[in-house]
């Protein structure tokens, strides 16, 4: 299941609550850092996509680039089975939570009490899904022989590079 349509539901939910109170400015994100710059979130997301390359699904997806062994694939693909099955569930847990946390913002009376505690239950189950991601990628790392994280070290790499490449290109004004 594919986290990224839940958090995006998750933030523009939330939106309503920001909306109501005016941020301090001791409070306020330096430039660039706002929720809705997409490039932001490469600060964040990138220490935690350098060890997401390793998920089992990724690894199989390149099974014969990588010249995974039949030992190899088997024991990715019962690795990337658990992770499924407990991404999933957690997942669901926090869509339920979305869902009762965008009916509590869409009432006629704003019960800010019953939104927060559907906003960091939501929050809790995607950190659980993003666990269970981030463990299983360490667990399928270890799978892998040193040639082979080699290769994916590479590919990691290169994309890192091809997305600071990017970012260059979206803001050439600023400084890197």
């Amino acid at each position: 299941m594919n986290p990224r349509p839940l958090l995006a539901a998750l933030v523009l939910g939330t939106r309503t609550l920001a909306a109501q109170q005016p941020t301090p400015p001791a409070m306020r994100a330096p430039m660039g850092h706002a929720m809705g710059d997409p490039m932001a979130l490469q600060d964040m997301m990138g220490p935690m996509m350098q060890v997401l390359v390793y998920t089992p699904q990724h690894l199989l997806a390149h099974k014969e680039a990588l010249g995974l062994t039949s030992d190899q694939v088997a024991r990715l693909t019962t690795l990337r089975n658990a992770a499924e099955t407990g991404e999933e569930a957690a997942m669901a847990d926090a869509k339920g939570h979305v869902q009762a946390m965008q009916q509590a913002a869409a009432g006629p009376t704003l019960d800010t009490a019953t939104v927060k505690t559907h906003f960091q239950a939501a929050h809790a189950a995607m950190g659980k899904a993003h666990w269970l991601a981030l463990v299983s990628a360490v667990q399928a790392k270890a799978v892998l022989n040193d040639a082979q994280r080699t290769k994916v070290q590479a590919w990691t790499d290169s994309m890192q590079t091809w997305m600071e490449q990017h970012h260059r290109m979206m803001k050439p004004r600023e400084s890197h």
